[in-house]
């Protein structure tokens, strides 16, 4: 498209976009944000095919004013955190599926590869899991009790035990990816084959649904947001890879900033996870159908926040935005 008419096209909604920014009068923030959204995709659009021109530079004044006014007013809605997390984030993670997509698989090939490891080699998961870990659910399997790891410490103790360490496994996986991604696979790949590992442990020893029914109590919403925060890492790795129009410089900045909002995004789901992990899965009496419930549950709850409701809020964003 042409300069001009891709100038003619847009330059409504940009007067409108500018005279919003300028009132003094107080500014709905569903209509801001939604123009931030689309002047800043348009600013990319802009870089890519007028760069020096007219339009490019008055694109970027109009970022620099909208951004100046979302993020430095001293005057900050109550309902902040309530709305980052029901309609910001979201919108926002719109774009970033196929980051998401890629690490799933790359978990689940090396899930797959874990389980076979163990297949073919029996001493692979001793070389995964620890000659103690092993032992010990060796002789929780001997006394009846196969989940007792579960059991071993109090409910808080445990809650705030593992959402500590989820929340650091999710940091490292995001931090690393400023090896151009290749630390943050690295994270997924050992994840991956360790639960792929431990998962055929115990079909070995015919205990594989008793195992899956306990584990993934947790672990749907434990191992998700491990994958949501790889694609965090990605994100990072891929700045620095494919910086566009920008410097490597900018574009690290962009990245590192969009994968700390992924990061986030997660930290309320580690908390639920900690919790189910501490107070929920030691209860291995429970009926299958709870179990069941509760495993149900959260894979919905993490599809529908990450995948489907993204789409959804971005498909009616481009809606009510068509000209």
């Amino acid at each position: 498209m042409r300069e001009a008419a891709f100038a003619k096209q847009n330059k409504d909604k940009w007067l409108r976009f500018e005279n919003l920014l300028r009132s003094s009068e107080d500014i709905d923030p569903d209509e801001l944000t939604k123009l931030y959204i689309e002047v800043t995709d348009h600013l990319s659009y802009a870089r890519t095919f007028y760069p020096e021109s007219q339009t490019l530079k008055y694109l970027n004044r109009l970022s620099v004013l909208a951004h100046q006014k979302i993020y430095t007013s001293k005057r900050e809605s109550r309902n902040r955190f309530v709305r980052f997390y029901t309609h910001e984030f979201p919108l926002f993670f719109a774009k970033y599926q196929k980051q998401l997509m890629f690490s799933f698989l790359t978990f689940v090939l090396f899930a797959i590869i874990g389980a076979f490891s163990a297949a073919t080699d029996t001493t692979f998961v001793r070389l995964i899991m620890g000659d103690g870990y092993v032992n010990m659910t060796l002789e929780n399997i001997e006394n009846g009790d196969p989940m007792a790891v579960y059991k071993d410490m109090t409910e808080l103790n445990m809650s705030l035990a593992i959402t500590i360490n989820n929340i650091r496994v999710a940091l490292f996986a995001f931090v690393f990816g400023i090896f151009l991604g290749i630390g943050t696979l690295f994270m997924l790949m050992r994840n991956a084959v360790m639960l792929g590992s431990f998962q055929y442990f115990f079909y070995q020893h015919d205990l594989l649904w008793e195992s899956a029914r306990t584990i993934w109590i947790h672990g749907t919403i434990e191992i998700s947001v491990i994958i949501v925060a790889g694609c965090a890492g990605l994100v990072l790795g891929n700045s620095l890879l494919f910086p566009g129009t920008y410097t490597r410089i900018q574009s690290f900045v962009r990245g590192a900033k969009d994968g700390l909002k992924i990061l986030i995004s997660t930290i309320p789901f580690f908390i639920i996870a900690g919790f189910l992990e501490g107070f929920v899965t030691r209860h291995t009496e429970m009926p299958d159908w709870l179990a069941i419930f509760i495993i149900g549950g959260s894979l919905a709850l993490i599809l529908f926040y990450y995948v489907i409701y993204p789409i959804r809020l971005k498909k009616l964003h481009e809606r009510d935005h068509t000209i």
